[in-house]
């Protein structure tokens, strides 16, 4: 398996100078107590070919001592075999550490030429098993201990000396591989919580992404729908009212004309977002009123400019009252503004939609400190809502008007604007027939 180099903050890794355990991806390190091999790094090798030669001196030194007390008899040579069988065993101690540990130590009760390799295996047994098999070889390692110098005893070294030395040697050795596993084992861990964070961070990424997008879908239905309206109205009323006098028809045409103009207008603003490089995924959290690069102060809109949104609705036909009973004329919020201009953008488009000739009244109050309420109701219509026939050929004088189309997606995206802003929305049917839009927002004081 090959693994790339990865550059962190430290700057690059060296993957050869790594154990294998470590170099690998976390998946793997984490079942490498099974059937699944790890390649050996630059650095195994190293320190395989060290272990061994360190488990061949050892081992030589104390069949050398044995020779030099007892002579080259059989036995001894039948000791150095297994000395030597045990050495070239440490070469598969990365794959089965157990087994051949408990295997070496067993033998060891009849093989002083073994002493170098049950050290090398006990190192390897607490670097790559838990404690649990950590702890049992290295009980097996102080029974035989105790167990070969009753069997071989020392003529200067008295029985509990020679115990006692090798319990020391044995458990400073399992302390010593512990301490490397848990090194390796928090390296591992700090990994995996980086490749975590890592991956949370793409992920919020994306999610700023989406949620942006989605800003900005309902920043387009909400610039286009209450202009695409306005020149519906005007053209269904051109189309099945031809002998109107020729200065109407010609004052319907302006306002066609100025509302195609000014929907092109708002349709640049939104694309002109879409491919600007610096929208931020997201505003501060200590600044929850800053407008978001989509929404610059030059172009917010105020709750001032809601006469001109009524006064183009009239114009058009429609009977709309403002209600304005705020306590204070304060300045709003710029993102709360906005919010404002919107749920009545969307209110009066909905009335022209589907209550065509309905009354419609514009209610604003609260004050400065607590909350500021929006409302927009309009009664039943003068007459049934057109209905929709898409297969039907050109309009007739004398056939209702064509429907204006919409996507349904107004409320719901409006419902999401008024909840990031901090406020509650409320919509449905009246008892009259009527409909109404709602919204509770906070109003911070300046």
């Amino acid at each position: 398996m090959t693994t790339p180099t990865r550059r962190g903050r430290s700057g690059p890794e060296l993957p050869a100078l790594l154990p294998a355990s470590l170099r690998a991806d976390a998946t793997t390190a984490g079942r490498r107590d099974g059937n699944h091999r790890i390649p050996r790094s630059a650095r195994d090798w190293i320190v395989d070919v060290f272990a061994f030669v360190i488990a061949v001196g050892i081992g030589g030194i104390a069949f050398a001592d044995a020779v030099d007390q007892d002579g080259l008899t059989s036995i001894r040579i039948v000791d150095l075999v297994i000395g030597a069988l045990s050495c070239l065993a440490l070469w598969a101690r990365r794959r089965w550490p157990t087994q051949i540990a408990v295997a070496v130590v067993l033998v060891s009760i009849v093989s002083t030429a073994s002493g170098g390799a049950v050290l090398v295996l006990m190192l390897t047994v607490a670097v790559h098993r838990p404690f649990p098999t950590t702890a049992a070889v290295a009980a097996g390692n102080i029974l035989v201990g105790v167990l070969y110098f009753r069997i071989n005893p020392e003529p200067e070294l008295p029985w509990m000396v020679g115990v006692a030395l090798n319990t020391l040697v044995i458990v400073a050795v399992m302390l010593w591989g512990m301490f490397v596993r848990a090194r390796r084992q928090l390296v591992l861990t700090f990994r995996e919580r980086a490749r975590q964070a890592e991956s949370e961070a793409h992920l919020r990424v994306e999610q700023a992404k989406h949620r942006e997008r989605e800003r900005i879908a309902r920043e387009m239905h909400d610039v286009l729908a209450h202009r695409l309206s306005l020149l519906s109205v005007h053209a269904n009323a051109l189309t099945h009212r031809p002998e109107r006098p020729t200065a109407e028809i010609a004052q319907a045409s302006d306002v066609i004309r100025e509302n195609a103009h000014l929907a092109l207008q708002d349709l640049r603003e939104v694309i002109g977002v879409l491919r600007s490089p610096t929208t931020p995924a997201e505003p501060p959290p200590d600044a929850p009123y800053a407008p978001t690069a989509a929404e610059p102060e030059s172009s917010t809109h105020t709750v001032n400019e809601l006469s001109s949104l009524i006064d183009e609705s009239r114009e058009v036909g429609m009977e709309v009252t403002l209600d304005d009973q705020r306590e204070s004329h304060a300045d709003i919020p710029a993102p709360i503004a906005r919010c404002v201009y919107r749920l009545v953008q969307e209110g009066l488009t909905n009335a022209r939609k589907y209550a065509p000739g309905a009354r419609a009244t514009v209610s604003l109050w609260g004050a400065p400190g607590n909350r500021l309420v929006v409302r927009v109701h309009n009664g039943p219509p003068a007459a049934p809502p057109p209905v929709r026939d898409d297969d039907r050929g050109a309009a007739s004088p004398d056939e209702p008007s064509r429907p204006i189309p919409g996507s349904g997606a107004g409320l719901i995206g409006l419902n999401e604007r008024v909840t990031l802003s901090g406020g509650t929305l409320t919509y449905g049917p009246t008892p009259e027939h009527g409909f109404t839009v709602a919204a509770e927002l906070p109003w911070p004081r300046p």
